[in-house]
C-alpha cells in the first residue's frame, strides 16, 4: 500500500517527488479552495475538461471582441455585438431596412457584414520593433559604447569570420535621417499656426486656446519646456492633462482635436506630474531661508525645542500644549478684564423706566424666564427621545457569518 497520498484530491503517488510535484499543480490548488468552500473535490480530468472549457470560452470572447458590424442598411459600423443587436431593435433601423429592401429587390445584398479588424499596436512599440525612433537609437548608442570599450582592450588572440553570418552596420547618417520633433517653439501645440518667435506662440496659445505656462517665474528653461512639450505631442502623441493615463492617440491630428474638444489645452502640473517637469523649474528661491549662494540639498538641522511636561514650544515661538489641558485652552479670558472701569448702570435704569411707564412689570420678566425654562425643558426631553429613537432603529448582527465567498 502506498503511504504517499493526497488527501483533497483523494489520489495517490509511488514516491515522494511525485506527491511534491502534486502539490505544486493547478488541479491540487483548486480542490484546495473547494475544500474551503466545503465542496467536494472534482477528478483530474473533470478538471481538464473545464479548464479548456474556460479557454474555449475565453477565445470565444477575444474573437467577438475583435468583431466588426456593418449594418448596409443604416451604413453604420458597430463595435460589438450588443450595440449591434441595440441597433437592430431600433425604430430609425427598420425604417431604413424597409427602405432598403425596396432599392434592392432583385439584388442579394447581405444587411449586415461581418470582419475580423486586427488590433494595432502603438505607433512607438511598432517604430522599436522595426529598429527605428527612439527608444531603438538610445539601444543602439548603447551597443555603440559597448563596442568601444571592447576595442579599447588589447588583447593578442585573432577572430574567424564565421561564413554565412552577416554583421548588420548602422551609419551613423542614418541616425540622423530618424525623425526628429516637429513642432519647435514657434509652433503652436493644438493647431497648425506657427508665430514670428517663441513669445509671440506663448501669446497665440494663451489667446486662441487658454494655454499658459504654470509657474512661470520659477521656470529655469522656458524654450527647452516647450521643446519637451511639442515632443509628447508630435512623436509620441500624448495629451498634456491626460499625461498617458486615458485614450491612446495614433497621430498628431487626433491627439490636437482630443485636446481641443475635451478642454485639456494645459499642463497637467501636480502630484507625480512635477518629477517629469523638474529639469525646468527651480523653487529654490521661495523658501522661507534662502539665501544667495547656498545649498539646496544640504541637510538642515532644526533647532532645538523648549518645554516641559506639558507644553512645547516650537522655534517660531507658537505653544503645543498638552491634550489633557485642552480645557483650559478653550477658555477664551480678557487679559484687560481687570482695567476696564464698571459700566454705569445710569442707561439700564433709563431704559427700565421707560419700559415701566409704557406698562411692563415685573410680572412679564418672570414669566418670559419661565418660558425659557420650558424651552430648554423641552429641547433636552426631544434630544432624549432622538437617541432612544435612534438606537431601536439599529438592526444588529444576532449572529456570525464569514464575509468571505469562494
Amino acid at each position: 500500500m502506498s503511504t504517499y497520498t493526497c488527501i483533497n484530491c483523494c489520489v495517490k503517488f509511488a514516491s515522494a517527488d511525485l506527491q511534491r510535484d502534486h502539490y505544486k499543480t493547478d488541479w491540487h490548488r483548486y480542490n484546495l479552495k473547494r475544500r474551503v468552500a466545503e465542496l467536494p473535490p472534482v477528478s483530474a480530468e473533470a478538471f481538464q475538461d473545464r479548464v479548456l472549457r474556460l479557454r474555449q470560452e475565453k477565445a470565444t470572447e477575444e474573437e467577438e471582441s475583435q468583431m466588426c458590424f456593418y449594418c448596409n442598411a443604416c451604413r453604420k459600423q458597430f463595435g460589438n455585438q450588443k450595440a449591434h443587436d441595440n441597433h437592430l431593435n431600433s425604430k430609425k433601423h427598420k425604417d431604413n431596412l424597409l427602405r432598403f429592401e425596396k432599392e434592392h429587390k432583385g439584388g442579394e445584398l447581405e444587411v449586415t457584414k461581418k470582419s475580423v479588424v486586427p488590433q494595432k499596436p502603438h505607433p512607438a512599440l511598432a517604430a522599436t520593433a522595426q529598429g527605428k525612433g527612439r527608444f531603438a537609437l538610445e539601444k543602439q548608442l548603447q551597443r555603440e559604447q559597448e563596442g568601444d570599450e571592447y576595442e579599447d582592450m588589447e588583447d593578442d588572440g585573432e577572430y574567424e569570420v564565421v561564413e554565412g553570418e552577416e554583421c548588420e552596420q548602422i551609419d551613423s547618417d542614418e541616425w540622423e535621417k530618424l525623425p526628429e520633433n516637429p513642432l519647435s517653439e514657434k509652433d503652436c501645440l493644438f493647431c497648425t499656426h506657427t508665430s514670428e518667435d517663441m513669445v509671440e506662440n506663448l501669446k497665440h496659445m494663451s489667446t486662441a486656446h487658454s494655454f499658459f505656462i504654470p509657474d512661470t517665474e520659477f521656470c529655469t528653461d522656458l524654450e527647452g519646456l516647450l521643446n519637451y512639450l511639442g515632443e509628447k505631442v508630435a512623436n509620441y502623441f500624448i495629451c498634456l492633462w491626460c499625461n498617458d493615463r486615458g485614450k491612446t492617440f495614433y497621430s498628431l491630428d487626433a491627439v490636437r482635436k482630443h485636446m481641443v474638444d475635451k478642454g485639456h489645452c494645459q499642463m497637467l502640473h501636480e502630484g507625480l506630474a512635477l518629477a517629469e517637469y523638474a529639469d525646468y523649474y527651480d523653487y529654490s528661491s521661495s523658501y522661507p531661508d534662502h539665501a544667495e549662494g547656498m545649498d539646496v540639498d544640504e541637510e538642515v538641522v532644526p533647532d532645538l525645542l523648549d518645554g516641559d511636561e506639558y507644553q512645547l514650544v516650537l522655534p517660531s515661538g507658537a505653544v503645543i500644549g498638552h491634550r489633557s489641558l485642552l480645557r483650559y485652552y478653550k477658555q477664551r479670558l480678557n487679559p484687560s478684564r481687570a482695567l476696564v472701569p464698571k459700566k454705569s448702570d445710569r442707561r439700564l435704569h433709563k431704559v427700565l423706566s421707560e419700559y415701566r411707564a409704557l406698562g411692563w412689570s415685573n410680572m412679564q420678566q418672570q414669566a418670559a424666564a419661565r418660558k425659557a425654562r420650558d424651552l430648554h425643558l423641552m429641547k433636552r426631553v426631544q434630544a432624549k427621545w432622538q437617541m432612544k429613537l435612534g438606537c431601536r432603529a439599529n438592526k444588529l448582527q444576532t449572529h456570525y457569518r464569514a464575509q468571505v465567498m469562494f
